[in-house]
Formats: C-alpha cells, sequence, structure tokens
C-alpha cells in the first residue's frame, strides 16, 4: 500500500500505512472493532483504555490458538508424510 488510508477504530480516525493491500486493512479494521464493540457491549461502565485492552487480550488469544491449531496440523501432515514414505519405501523393495 502506496498511501495511506482512513480508517475508523472505535470511533477514532487513523492514517493506515503498512505492506498489506487495502482490502486486507479494511478487513483487520473490521475485526478490531468487531471485538472492541463486542467487549464494550458485554462490559457497561469500562473505560475506553481498559476496553482496547480487553480487546487486544482478546485478539492474541484468538491468534496463540490459531498458532496452536497450526501446529497441530503441520504435526499430523509430518505423520501422515512418514506413514506414507514407510508405505512407498516398502513397496519399492
Amino acid at each position: 500500500m502506496e498511501k495511506p488510508i482512513r480508517v475508523k477504530i472505535f470511533d477514532c480516525e487513523y492514517l493506515i500505512k503498512g505492506e498489506e493491500d487495502e482490502e486486507q486493512v479494511k478487513r483487520i479494521v473490521q475485526y478490531v472493532n468487531d471485538k472492541f464493540l463486542l467487549i464494550k457491549d458485554n462490559s457497561a461502565g469500562l473505560s475506553e483504555k481498559k476496553v482496547a485492552i480487553l480487546a487486544a487480550f482478546d485478539i492474541a488469544s484468538d491468534y496463540f490458538r490459531l498458532l496452536g491449531e497450526r501446529e497441530k496440523i503441520y504435526r499430523d501432515i509430518q505423520s501422515r508424510a512418514r506413514v506414507l514414505n514407510y508405505q512407498i519405501d516398502s513397496i519399492a523393495k
């Protein structure tokens, strides 16, 4: 992305410039906004700072859950590849 794009996160405007394309930035902004709104709606009376911290924690939790799922898939693929290699080796002999 060459020029920054204007986005709105939790009623504040920001100029975002980065390596992601504009559509990806919009998806990320929507995801962040959804997290903010979910926490705000379920935790009345919290300051914006606390909502932001809880949203960051929730987003980090999603990230680490997905890392764990990715690692599980990676281990499963490795295991299946070993079985297939063993089967191929046993047929070739």
